[in-house]
């Protein structure tokens, strides 16, 4: 699946929660349908073998909605799996190291907690950034955090787009306008929800208004 910058307007980055009623799997499905335009399977505690059968049965799901399946951090994975691409901590496989292994269609995000770290990514064939954290992260609680201001700085250092990442819900969002960003990343405020499709269409709606005050 070929990466445009639309992609980035509302990431879903999954976070398995245990639930009696609802798989991961019907929980992304509630996402895609309430406007998710990508998504993230972040899986931690998973060996590679049930990673990549886990992430066969997420990429059909997402491309049955058109939606491309990013994997992170695992690259072997992502290439196993058929996924749309990878995303890469600071700590991860270099980009151009990924770069070499994959075709130009595969998506690879990287993340940039510096200008400089992003312009290396840029360099190195990364096709779009994650940026955070911008707000206190319930996920990742020692999470550096990035200011509006550091956000727009990286924004506007290289060509490729950026996503924010880190605490964003529906309530604070709003506060990295006119950051540059393409969109926004978000994890607990999605897959914490009650109603995971309403709160999808109402972050769909906040994205929207974030990206479209850093065009």
């Amino acid at each position: 699946m070929k990466f445009n910058r639309d992609m980035l307007l509302l990431y879903a980055v999954t976070d398995r929660k245990p639930s009696a009623e609802k798989t991961l799997y019907d929980q992304v499905k509630e996402a895609i349908l309430g406007g998710v335009t990508m998504v993230q399977l972040r899986e931690k505690n998973l060996d590679e073998e049930e990673l990549v059968r886990e992430a066969v049965e997420m990429r059909k799901l997402c491309h049955s909605f058109g939606v491309p399946l990013i994997i992170n951090d695992n690259v072997d994975a992502a290439i196993k799996s058929g996924a749309d691409g990878v995303h890469v901590g600071i700590e991860d496989m270099p980009v151009s190291e990924i770069r070499k292994r994959v075709g130009r269609d595969f998506i690879i995000g990287a993340t940039a907690k510096t200008v400089e770290q992003a312009k290396s990514a840029e360099i190195s064939g990364a096709d779009y950034l994650g940026v955070g954290a911008v707000f206190p992260s319930p996920t990742k609680r020692n999470a550096v955090r990035i200011t509006n201001e550091q956000l727009r700085e990286i924004a506007s250092s290289v060509r490729i787009p950026i996503v924010a990442i880190g605490g964003i819900n529906s309530e604070n969002a709003l506060e990295i306008r006119n950051s540059g960003a393409s969109g926004i990343a978000v994890v607990s405020a999605l897959f914490s929800a009650e109603d995971i499709k309403a709160a999808a269409e109402k972050l769909r709606e906040t994205a929207r208004e974030v990206a479209e005050s850093g065009e």
